[in-house]
């Protein structure tokens, strides 16, 4: 049995896809597939259920999944504390990110990389939800998400923006008169929204369950600036980060929603009591640094 073969059964495991998981391990699918086959034979057991359209564990890959996660972890732990005693970063460091945001992310990276080489570092897009549960399942050691009212449980957070939720309607939309509105006024109206799971949709869909009435969501796209280009059309009330309805003022009119006022929080997060991996607490004390310092 080699460690190898514990490292793909894990992926696979995971992943519930050979190919996810092929890429997950930089190693081409066949393989991986060869690998965990060999592990097969040696416990005389199948630990894979490949018949169905996604990779399910058998009941001797389920008793086996514990150990071998188990086994990964006392290696890694066994190379952290060598790592630790002698001043060596090295290892791998998983970031996410939602898609909109103002984080210098390309020199924070670029800038540790120059100085910690040997850690590999990867980075990936998804929704706030996905992004909190990553952090907490392991999946990414810090993350930027986009925050509800409040903090999720299990992890910890830097702010790096508080701002306003706003309405943004193009110039000749009936609502370009106003300078506030409430979020009554967005009933029935079609709106133009990031999708469910963003910090900002959970803030709107929130509001208006208190007000009393679903929002009717006409649009959504994942990047503000499609969001924004819809109202500007005059397809719907888009609503925006403020900083981003009032920088499109030239073609957007920006309205606050000030009954009640919504706000929205931008954070690094990690899990709560920080990184485990030395790699990964370095790289979360330089975005504290960079994040405290361009306030």
């Amino acid at each position: 049995m080699e460690l190898r073969q514990l490292e793909y059964f894990v992926a696979v495991a995971e992943e519930r896809n050979f190919t996810r998981a092929a890429a997950r391990v930089h190693v081409a699918q066949p393989g991986v597939s060869a690998q965990i086959r060999r592990l097969e034979r040696e416990l005389g057991q199948e630990l894979l259920d490949r018949s169905g359209r996604s990779v399910r564990l058998t009941a001797a890959g389920e008793a086996v999944l514990p150990f071998a996660r188990s086994a990964l972890a006392a290696v890694e732990g066994a190379r952290l504390a060598v790592d630790e005693l002698t001043g060596l970063l090295r290892g791998h460091v998983a970031i996410g990110m939602v898609t909109s945001h103002a984080v210098d992310l390309p020199s924070l990276l670029a800038t540790f990389h120059e100085d910690h080489p040997a850690v590999e570092i990867t980075l990936a897009e998804a929704t706030s939800e996905e992004l909190v549960e990553g952090v907490r399942g392991g999946r990414f050691d810090a993350a930027i998400i986009s925050l509800g009212s409040t903090t999720p449980a299990g992890i910890d957070i830097e702010v790096i923006t508080d701002q306003p939720i706003m309405a943004a309607v193009s110039h000749d939309h009936e609502l370009a008169a106003q300078r506030t509105i409430s979020i009554d006024t967005l009933r029935g109206r079609p709106l133009i929204s990031l999708p469910a799971g963003t910090g900002l949709r959970t803030h709107l869909d929130q509001a208006c369950a208190a007000a009393g009435f679903t929002p009717v969501i006409a649009f959504e796209a994942s990047d503000p600036g499609v969001v924004a280009a819809l109202a500007e059309r005059g397809l719907g009330v888009a609503i925006l980060p403020g900083e981003f309805a009032q920088a499109r003022s030239d073609r957007l009119w920006p309205i606050a929603i000030n009954r009640p006022p919504l706000r929205g929080r931008l954070a690094w997060a990690w899990r709560a009591g920080g990184p485990s991996s030395p790699a990964a607490r370095e790289l979360v004390e330089r975005a504290r640094r960079m994040t405290v310092a361009t306030r």
